[in-house]
């Protein structure tokens, strides 16, 4: 009975945790900016139009520099990345998705070291990361944390 009891309390801690991030202005403002991005025609022709590319340079590196296209479809497939890349909405949206990462990165971090500070927590690429450590470094305490 005990255990039952353990078990449902648990239930209905995730359950307020999942609705608190879900109610949660980060999570609000990346919904947001991914409804815009998916109802912007022009953002849509610009993500399928790199696509298509990026098909033709998967097919393209099969060969390598020997292709017969392989110099004009690389160049190509660079500026339509970065057209998309520097598309306003876009840049909104990958704020906004960096964002929410961030936040569940650093609820994973609280859930992990609230049952042991040793447990390491995967939080993405340890260079763009704004936490210090997070207990993912490994190194048992030489980047200055308190692994």
């Amino acid at each position: 009975m005990l255990a039952t009891m353990t078990w449902m309390d648990l239930i209905d801690c995730s359950s307020d945790l999942s609705q608190a991030i879900t109610e949660s202005d980060v999570y609000a403002d990346y919904i947001s900016k991914k409804k815009q991005l998916q109802d912007d025609q022009e953002v849509q022709k610009v993500i399928y139009e790199f696509n298509q590319m990026k098909d033709q340079y998967e097919e393209v590196q099969r060969f390598g520099k020997y292709h017969p296209d392989y110099k004009e479809i690389s160049t190509t497939i660079r500026q339509k990345k970065r057209e998309l890349d520097l598309h306003p909405l876009v840049t909104d949206f990958k704020k906004a998705e960096k964002e929410l990462e961030q936040l569940l990165n650093e609820i994973s971090g609280i859930l992990a070291h609230s049952i042991s500070h040793t447990i390491k927590v995967p939080t993405g690429n340890p260079y763009f990361d704004q936490m210090s450590c997070s207990g993912g470094c490994g190194s048992g305490g030489s980047c200055s944390c308190s692994a």
